[in-house]
């Protein structure tokens, strides 16, 4: 059952469906979806990593100009994203005004004793606000771009040499595997919750925000008995068919590394390095 065609308010489908790119998957044919999962997972570290090293307004702009070809590469639909990014705009947005009135330094603007923004504070806030969105975007590129059997595949193969110092890596990547795999199943199971409890005569459209939110309480009990169920039903099933931990798995297709990956890889090493030097002279 798709998540878009249930019977769920309106205010509650724009949270789960238009808001949310955790674990979505935009099937396209394009040369970054045809990437290793290994290379876009190191080349999203990297590129985040330059990010938070970024201090001027044109490395911003250089990076926000990297970001873009990025996605027309990946053949994505900015609108897309910018569905997803309506989740944390408000995060932004409150980043970017908090730091237009906590900031110190040449006030441009003074009320009183208490408000007051600064030319700092205004640079401060945009900065931060971007960054924020930037990172935000990029992360959600990566999933978007790469299914998460795939994903779970490339975080296992490079955790591969921590195995040597006992960390359960196969086990990480199996709990991570299973949490992205449940999410339909969680919003179906809701979906089924809430037309129960609609047939009873439950309103969860009507009111205003903190009624409609207070009128979600009582789903969540049913919803975590649920979702405990559901998991030891997954535990029963995956003993029955001898799953051992700690045991090495099979794979019927397994990702290659390519020459694209190493350039993929390259070019975002190249812009790092020239991010720093940049930061360097500047």
């Amino acid at each position: 059952m798709s998540i878009v065609n249930c019977q769920l308010p309106r205010w509650v489908k724009s949270i789960l469906t238009d808001k949310l790119l955790l674990g979505q998957y935009y099937a396209v044919d394009s040369p970054v979806h045809r990437l290793d999962a290994r290379s876009k997972i190191i080349a999203s570290l990297l590129f985040m990593t330059t990010v938070l090293i970024a201090a001027s307004r044109p490395a911003y702009l250089f990076l926000g100009g990297i970001f873009l070809i990025a996605v027309l590469m990946s053949r994505v639909p900015l609108r897309t994203l910018w569905r997803g990014l309506k989740a944390i705009l408000f995060l932004a947005i409150l980043t970017m005004v908090l730091h237009f009135f906590l900031t110190p330094g040449d006030y441009i603007w003074q009320w009183g004793t208490a408000l007051h923004i600064s030319r700092e504070g205004i640079m401060t806030g945009l900065t931060l606000a971007f960054r924020f969105i930037l990172l935000v975007c990029f992360a959600s590129l990566l999933t978007l771009t790469t299914t998460p059997i795939d994903l779970t595949e490339g975080m296992d193969r490079l955790l591969t040499p921590l195995k040597r110092l006992g960390v359960p890596t196969n086990e990480f990547t199996m709990m991570m595997s299973i949490a992205l795999r449940f999410i339909p199943t969680i919003l179906e199971e809701l979906e089924r919750i809430m037309a129960a409890q609609r047939a009873r005569g439950a309103d969860f459209a009507s009111g205003g925000l903190i009624k409609r939110a207070k009128a979600m309480v009582p789903l969540l009990v049913p919803l975590f008995v649920a979702a405990f169920r559901r998991s030891d039903e997954l535990a029963q099933a995956m003993e029955a068919k001898c799953y051992q931990v700690g045991k090495n798995r099979s794979r019927w297709r397994v990702s290659q590394w390519r020459a694209r990956d190493s350039f993929c890889l390259g070019l975002f090493l190249a812009v790092m390095a020239t991010t720093i030097i940049w930061r360097l002279i500047i």
